[in-house]
């Protein structure tokens, strides 16, 4: 009696072991799920705790790939494109890989289908895509010396018409805008061009990304206005910049992009877009200098510095500009006032070097012009900058554009020898309001003779 309830203990034992095993992996697995969710839906910010959502991009990864001819793939090797053409004739490994073959030579290009991905297909791919022309989304690489395009699912190869034009598809090169003797400059606050992605480093948690209907408004409003150099305030990055430029602006022609971090806290940045070659940048960002009370400071964002050199006529340097809001009041103003004097200090220490120094300041200045701040930059003497706001008629002279508080407080504003070369009439203000343009401030144009 004894020996037989000794093995029922045992085999309840086992049993016991057994069952919480099992349970525990359940509890594993759901636990690993859940983790999972919970990182494609979310990123916590490391030692804050501070949870942001991850939106789905607003600029897709497909917009900015490139669209490539099948002959052209040697020049895109490690690149993730899309390529198009007509399938030759195809092919089946022994082990039952699936070889796509867009040209009939050994060193053509062939489309790689593993064994493991010709099972998600509906029918056999090497059979229904015979003969058709085909757009594939993958990754070049060599494989024995030759071109290959790795497929990965079933849905990176999609069916064209037959009538399919592949030198239409492919992506045309970058376009290039000649400027003549007259360049066109734009100033405009784009309103958080931000992406969907926390950083870290940044206290941008607070700022939803961009959503792309304001993408859309914001790229045809600039489209609009059609600057050869555009000035831009609150852009979070400089990558994020050229995604939005190389997916909704590559028809403008904006072959340069200047944008350095500067010291905001949220992320803002200033930035430069330019068709114009660009020279040497220079950021203020490090510089330390006193504020209207005597303490010592950075700029709040940053003071860019870009030399534009055009091809034919005189260089000029482009000053960004974008001082620190009115928010928090009258310690706003103190160090709103401190960037001012420092920037009209930096000018001063230019036109005394050169007096026929070509520089135009712009941006967002967040004060009005008969402000102490303003008044401290544009100056006195004959040194003073030029304003030629007063073209522009009374009541249509606002660039932030939201009730109550619409003003003008965004500049376009330039030196001595510089305004000498102002066209007379080109000073605009484009009205607008987030709902229209994509932003909370009206874009400010101006144009310069440069020959």
């Amino acid at each position: 009696m004894l020996k037989k309830d000794w093995y029922s203990v045992v085999l309840l034992c086992l049993l016991l072991a057994v069952g919480c095993r099992e349970h525990g992996d359940d509890r594993e697995t759901l636990t690993a799920g859940a983790d999972q969710v919970t990182t494609t839906q979310s990123e916590v910010k490391p030692d804050s705790g501070v949870v942001k959502t991850v939106d789905t991009p607003a600029i897709s990864n497909n917009e900015l790939l490139p669209t490539i001819r099948w002959q052209d793939a040697p020049y895109h090797i490690g690149e993730t494109v899309f390529l198009v053409g007509q399938i030759a004739n195809t092919g089946k490994s022994s082990s039952g890989h699936r070889f796509l073959n867009f040209g009939r030579r050994r060193n053509d290009v062939t489309g790689f289908i593993g064994r493991d991905v010709v099972a998600q297909f509906s029918a056999p791919p090497e059979e229904t895509l015979k003969g058709k022309k085909v757009r594939i989304r993958g990754e070049l690489y060599r494989y024995s010396g030759k071109p290959n395009i790795r497929i990965e699912k079933p849905t990176d190869v999609v069916v064209l018409p037959d009538d399919a034009s592949f030198s239409e598809l492919a992506t045309k090169k970058p376009v290039l805008i000649k400027v003549g003797d007259v360049v066109k400059i734009c100033t405009l606050n784009v309103l958080n061009l931000f992406d969907s992605i926390d950083n870290p480093y940044h206290k941008d948690e607070d700022t939803n990304a961009k959503l792309r209907e304001d993408l859309d408004l914001l790229a045809k409003s600039i489209h609009h206005i059609d600057a050869d150099v555009l000035v831009l305030q609150e852009v979070e990055n400089r990558g994020y910049l050229n995604d939005f430029n190389r997916a909704l602006l590559s028809d403008l022609g904006y072959r340069h992009v200047v944008l350095t971090e500067g010291n905001d806290r949220r992320g803002i940045d200033v930035a430069v877009l330019s068709r114009l070659p660009v020279g040497p940048v220079t950021s203020y960002r490090h510089l330390t200098f006193p504020d209207a009370n005597g303490d010592a400071m950075h700029f709040r964002r940053d003071f860019l510095q870009v030399r534009i050199e055009p091809e034919k006529g005189k260089p000029f340097d482009i000053f960004a500009v974008h001082l620190k809001s009115k928010y928090g009041g009258e310690a706003g103003d103190v160090t709103r006032l401190g960037e001012a004097r420092m920037i009209r200090k930096l000018l001063d220490r230019l036109l005394q070097k050169d007096p026929q120094g070509r520089f135009i300041l712009c941006g967002d200045f967040n004060d009005t012009i008969e402000s102490p701040s303003m008044k401290a930059i544009v100056g006195a003497g004959d040194g003073a900058l030029k304003t030629f706001f007063d073209e522009v008629p009374p009541a249509k002279r606002i660039t932030y554009n939201l009730e109550p508080y619409q003003s003008m407080i965004d500049f376009i504003l330039a030196s001595p020898a510089m305004a000498a070369e102002y066209v007379k009439g080109s000073y605009q203000i484009f009205s607008g309001s987030p709902s229209e343009t994509g932003s909370d401030h009206n874009a400010v144009v101006a144009r310069f003779r440069i020959d």
